[in-house]
């Protein structure tokens, strides 16, 4: 518990931490691949947070234990793959860190001149949760391996001018290969999605019906996610993936299926439902019904009686 209360210990740079990990030196300062079976010290003492201004992929193939990462842990019994981007805080959760497999540092400054240094960001993935980290199938596992093995020969040969668009792109390769790995666990776990949508559903309904709305305003994407257990990021990726919908879009279903049925069996004026459902502002909720229906409350409920 002591050492949840220090500071996070933060590596700056690739070198300064693989001095730490008593690795050699990178043959580039802004990118390292490094097999876990050589490292001999571990990153941290169990239960040291740590900071890196990098980012992070780890790709392990057996792995004993679990790693916290902001609220949640990731299970590695199966292996696969985890994602850290700079500035995230992360736990290591237990002693016994029996694996294999490779982790890849690279900085934003390597990437930044290249049009991937503008779109990472849009590889939500470095956003999850560890505890939503990709689980691969063997198959993927054999990709994921010939990708690393690549970028190991990439970064053994000796440098040249094409050494960094080479390496590149193949950072890009391997990120676009854990968003197709991503939308297949999706798809393959939706029965448990569904059934975190309905929870979400239920959550939402609750919120609606017994005018919690009205005391503490709107439902936020946060708040829900808080709820549910996941990440944001995760939460919207999964989602879209599912319905088509963002977490945001959703919530607004949820909320504009309620005014409906607001207008259409009760006795509420239009104001008394804007406040009911969270709004601060009746022109606020009448902006939003009419965006997403068409016709304003006024409208709809007279065409309803009608």
């Amino acid at each position: 518990m002591k050492a949840q209360n220090q500071s996070p210990v933060l590596f700056k740079s690739i070198s300064e931490l693989m001095r730490r990990l008593e690795q050699p030196k990178p043959l580039h300062p802004l990118i390292a691949l490094v097999n876990y079976g050589n490292i001999k010290v571990p990153l941290t003492e169990v239960g040291q947070r740590f900071i890196l201004s990098f980012y992070k992929i780890s790709f392990k193939t057996d792995f004993k234990g679990h790693v916290r990462y902001g609220q949640g842990f990731y299970d590695f019994e199966e292996g696969g793959l985890a994602f850290l981007a700079p500035n995230q805080i992360v736990t290591t959760t237990t002693e016994d860190s029996n694996q294999s497999g490779f982790t890849f540092f690279f900085h934003p400054d390597y990437i930044r001149d290249y049009p991937l240094g503008k779109t990472i960001n849009k590889y939500g993935f470095f956003s999850y949760d560890v505890s939503e980290a990709l689980a691969l199938s063997d198959k993927e596992k054999k990709i994921i391996s010939t990708l690393f093995d690549t970028i190991l020969q990439e970064l053994e040969n000796n440098i040249d001018h094409f050494s960094q668009d080479v390496m590149v792109s193949q950072i890009e390769l391997l990120l676009n290969y854990s968003n197709r790995f991503y939308n297949r666990q999706f798809i393959t776990s939706k029965a448990v999605h569904n059934d975190l949508i309905a929870k979400m559903d239920t959550y939402l309904s609750d919120r609606f019906d017994t005018g919690k709305s009205f005391l503490t305003g709107l439902p936020t994407v946060q708040e829900v996610s808080d709820h549910l257990g996941v990440s944001t990021r995760y939460l919207t990726d999964m989602l879209k993936s599912l319905t088509g919908q963002s977490t945001q879009q959703h919530i607004h279903s949820r909320l504009i299926e309620k005014a409906k049925d607001f207008l259409s069996t009760g006795d509420l004026s239009i104001a008394e439902i804007a406040y009911q459902l969270g709004f601060e502002h009746p022109q606020s909720f009448n902006k939003l019904f009419r965006q997403k229906t068409n016709v304003s409350p006024v409208e709809f409920r007279k065409s309803f009686y009608n």
